[in-house]
């Protein structure tokens, strides 16, 4: 291959890795757009509903502690990892355990939300956020 061969496989290469980034990155954005939608409509079927929010707390990633947050909504995922702030924010709630947490509280950021929860993940287990937030809004056992 002679370096002018060289040059322009490199610019084709270079030319459609940044496409397919961008293809990606569009891909994303529609699938948060729509994702926000569902939590800002969960928010509304909540209050509708009259669920209560509760206070929320973080879980540290080594699974041995667990912080006050200061916010306030409801939790979508069964093992608490996942909540819905009356802010309208989607939350992934496990944050670096640390001193700090401990004695001030964490302050977990506001997420993306994404339309599978799980996917890709090594146990295999994924479910979409509207069925988690669809199982959040059905009454409870026992519940009229």
């Amino acid at each position: 291959m002679t370096a002018r061969e060289d040059d322009d496989w490199r610019r084709r290469r270079d030319d459609a890795v940044a496409k397919h980034a961008a293809a990606v990155a569009r891909a994303r954005e529609i699938e948060t757009t729509q994702a926000r939608k569902l939590v800002t409509e969960f928010v509304e079927e909540a209050r509708r509903k009259m669920i209560p929010p509760e206070r929320l707390v973080a879980f540290a990633f080594n699974g041995r502690s667990h912080y006050r947050t200061g916010l306030h909504g409801w939790y979508i995922h069964p093992n608490h990892s996942l909540a819905v702030g009356v802010d309208g924010e989607f939350y992934v709630l496990g944050v670096p355990a640390s001193l700090r947490s401990r004695l001030f509280g964490a302050r977990p950021a506001p997420s993306d939300p994404m339309l599978v929860i799980g996917r890709g993940a090594k146990d295999g287990e994924s479910i979409s956020l509207r069925e988690l937030l669809h199982r959040r809004l059905a009454p409870k056992t026992g519940d009229a």
